[in-house]
């Protein structure tokens, strides 16, 4: 190995362990001092204002102070752009997302995302709306207008992402004659059709003998399905919160689906309007945090029924109940019972496994409603499968598998 190869290696591990690990590094390289290029010298001090628990911020580097109670407002925020341009402009975009959340995580900068400037130059992510939901009551209003655009960025690519796949998905269940050189037998116009061969009665027979089919127009039915997204708005369901506002807003745009998105905690808001004309306008509604009341919001629901059999209920929660469990539960089977396909998302997000109520989840499940953790490039299959009358449960299994 060559020593240029060497001093390579030499310096990632510097700029992983950080300063502390200078003279155990130094003293692997024969004693000599660790060289780090310019590049690497602004990585570095990147990195230890954010990591480096001997940094406090103040050592010429770019970033914040060190600690919650350090990180204000006023001359912070020049430093913190001029940070956030270094992240950017020297790690992959993946890995600009990772430390943007640790840096409010561990440095308790959020209170700088306040000012525009620094706002302006935030890395748009899931994760950053996140952070701007929860905070967004104390968003003055010198800033609304940039956190605005940041977070319509994420919605725009998320829809991007998935609009496409979740369209074809939801066309192909509803319209399946597509797939046949027949037409569909669910689409027959029996009374019509009946009235227009009764000159073809056989009485011999004794039956009809349709010389021509009656269809209903596809377009004169108008909603086929109705798809009710009911979204939990604790804390902990913030990228969730996020992909269902996006597939709401999804629903909403197709004319065979009568959409309804509804958000609760102790108490329940109706966001479908909100959700058809603007999902940024739902995602300011939204108020993460406060408690939790799934009974309430499935009895809210229950007015949005109109043709059981039709109609898909989604819960996207970590089911963590506040409410009446029980209540919950029977509430849930009698949806199931009436022909309601109905299904649980303890996590929309391409997140890791999340922490739910592994209780309520099994009861729930073991009665007929799937729950699970879905990915969102995954929720197409879901829904699709759901539209043509597939066992929720198994696809739920399918789901699984491919997630691992």
């Amino acid at each position: 190995m060559s020593a240029a190869t060497d001093n390579k290696i030499v310096a990632r591990w510097r700029l992983i362990l950080g300063q502390s690990a200078e003279k155990q590094l130094a003293s692997c390289a024969g004693g000599e001092s660790v060289g780090l290029t310019e590049e690497e010298r602004i990585m570095d001090r990147a990195l230890a204002d954010i990591y480096d628990e001997t940094s406090d911020g103040t050592d010429g580097g770019s970033g914040p102070a060190s600690g919650g109670k350090g990180a204000g407002t006023g001359k912070s925020a020049p430093r913190l752009s001029k940070w956030l341009g270094d992240v950017r402009s020297f790690f992959p975009e993946d890995v600009v997302s990772i430390i943007q959340n640790d840096a409010m995580e561990r440095k308790g900068w959020k209170q700088l995302l306040f000012e525009p400037e620094v706002l302006a130059t935030v890395k748009p992510d899931i994760q950053l709306v996140g952070t701007l939901l929860s905070l967004k009551g104390k968003i003055p209003e010198k800033t609304k207008d940039t956190a605005r655009m940041l977070v319509q960025a994420v919605v725009d690519d998320l829809a991007k992402r998935l609009e496409s796949d979740l369209r074809r998905a939801v066309t192909g269940a509803l319209n399946r004659r597509r797939h046949s050189p027949l037409p569909s037998l669910s689409g027959i116009d029996w009374k019509r059709t009946i009235r227009r061969n009764m000159k073809h009665y056989d009485a011999r027979r004794r039956q009809i003998v349709p010389e021509k089919f009656y269809y209903f127009d596809r377009m004169r039915r108008g909603k086929e399905w109705t798809v009710i997204v009911d979204i939990d708005q604790s804390g902990s369901m913030a990228d969730s919160i996020v992909w269902a506002s996006v597939v709401g807003s999804i629903f909403a745009s197709m004319p065979s689906l009568g959409t309804r998105v509804v958000a609760f905690d102790t108490a329940v808001v109706d966001l479908t309007e909100q959700c058809a004309n603007d999902p940024v306008d739902m995602l300011f509604g939204i108020q993460l945090g406060g408690g939790t009341d799934i009974n309430k919001s499935v009895a809210y629901c229950e007015q949005f029924i109109e043709e059981p059999k039709k109609t898909l209920f989604i819960i996207v929660s970590d089911l963590y109940e506040g409410g009446n469990r029980g209540a919950l539960v029977r509430r849930m089977r009698e949806l199931r019972e009436a022909g309601v396909k109905t299904m649980c998302l303890l996590a929309l997000s391409d997140q890791g496994q999340p922490y739910y109520d592994e209780q309520l989840a099994k009861s729930l499940s073991n009665d007929g409603t799937p729950c699970f953790a879905c990915t969102p490039a995954l929720l197409p299959e879901l829904v699709e499968g759901a539209l043509k009358g597939q066992d929720l449960s198994e696809l739920a299994k399918r789901v699984a598998t491919k997630k691992q």
